[in-house]
């Protein structure tokens, strides 16, 4: 009788066993199915991380869908409309994209930014970058900080002063620039009136006001690079232009970088000094794009043409951005 409750005992004691083992074999299976179906279950904590990143993230992606997605949106619906804003939209479809093919002034806008993004481009970063070599090289101390403020004082003056300012001193007749190249014997033109030389005159507005912080760029960038790699040049027999090439350029590719979008971008979204001084002309010499876009909605009052025009813009500057971010990867890797 003992003997058979041992083995009782044991058989129950194994089907128990079993059974527990079979229950937990069971669970394991369950739960690698369900961790094969999806994700597993985050945990409290993780849950609290996640709602608490939000929170924080909710002010910028707030501000983002304000006033960056939503009007995004809202340009590309207004685009796909005919509107003058006194009577209803009429849906038009593609029109507005079509008349861009065909619009002889959006041409000759777009070629006068165009020029104008490209010699601003190369104004900005030729001097910008010489001034930039002599005051970190040549002079130390406070006056290299009085230099340094007293070429970025432009830039903190607002372009309807600094525009207005330059209309005044370009006058042909009392305007201080042609006064004194009249006492000197030189011709003087009649600088904002003259096709041939509006839009010159207004690039070296746009020089004179934003050069400096660009020279501030590059001078913080120059400052940046550190001295022995000059020494180790020396040493190797490089003059001044092989550790310009080989030593400046490579280091600054960054700043450089970050200096050529922000010079592209400003560039082709300038409005002001053409408003201001020119009204675009004479003719449309020196209408901007941004300044057609301006004329087309709320002059001409074009609604959804202007919007049509404004995305071309983004889209453009996208892909000017994108290409400097390639040329600026190939700089680097290739040096």
């Amino acid at each position: 009788m003992n003997g058979r409750s041992i083995l009782v005992g044991d058989t129950d004691a194994l089907t128990t066993n079993g059974s527990a083992g079979a229950g937990t074999r069971g669970e394991s299976g369950a739960q690698i199915q369900a961790t094969q179906k999806g994700k597993p279950k985050r945990t409290k904590q993780q849950r609290r991380e996640i709602i608490a990143a939000y929170l924080f993230l909710s002010p910028a992606l707030l501000l983002f869908i304000v006033f960056i997605a939503g009007p995004f949106i809202g340009a590309f619906a207004l685009s796909l409309f005919s509107w003058d804003m006194f009577t209803s939209p009429q849906f038009v479809g593609l029109t507005n994209y079509g008349k861009l093919l065909t619009d002889t002034a959006v041409h000759i806008a777009i070629w006068n930014t165009v020029v104008f993004t490209f010699w601003s481009l190369v104004l900005h970063l030729g001097i910008g970058m010489l001034l930039a070599l002599a005051v970190n090289r040549a002079i130390s101390g406070i006056l290299k900080y009085f230099l340094r403020t007293t070429y970025f004082f432009p830039f903190i003056m607002s372009w309807a002063s600094v525009a207005l300012m330059w209309l005044y001193l370009l006058d042909p007749n009392f305007g201080i620039v042609n006064f004194y190249l009249g006492k000197l014997g030189l011709p003087t033109p009649n600088w904002l009136q003259t096709s041939s030389l509006a839009l010159p005159s207004l690039i070296f507005v746009d020089l004179w006001r934003t050069l400096g912080f660009t020279f501030v760029i590059l001078l913080a960038g120059l400052t940046s690079v550190p001295t022995h790699f000059y020494e180790a040049a020396r040493l190797d027999g490089a003059n001044a232009w092989q550790s310009f090439w080989s030593v400046t350029l490579p280091l600054m590719s960054p700043t450089l970088l970050f200096t050529c979008i922000l010079t592209v971008v400003g560039a082709f979204q300038i409005f002001d000094p053409m408003f201001v001084m020119t009204s675009g002309g004479p003719g449309a010499s020196t209408t901007s794009i941004v300044l057609y876009i301006y004329q087309t909605g709320f002059q001409s009052f074009q609604m959804g043409y202007a919007s049509t025009l404004a995305l071309v813009v983004f889209i453009v500057i996208m892909i000017l951005t994108i290409i400097q971010l390639r040329i600026s990867r190939y700089w680097v890797h290739y040096n």
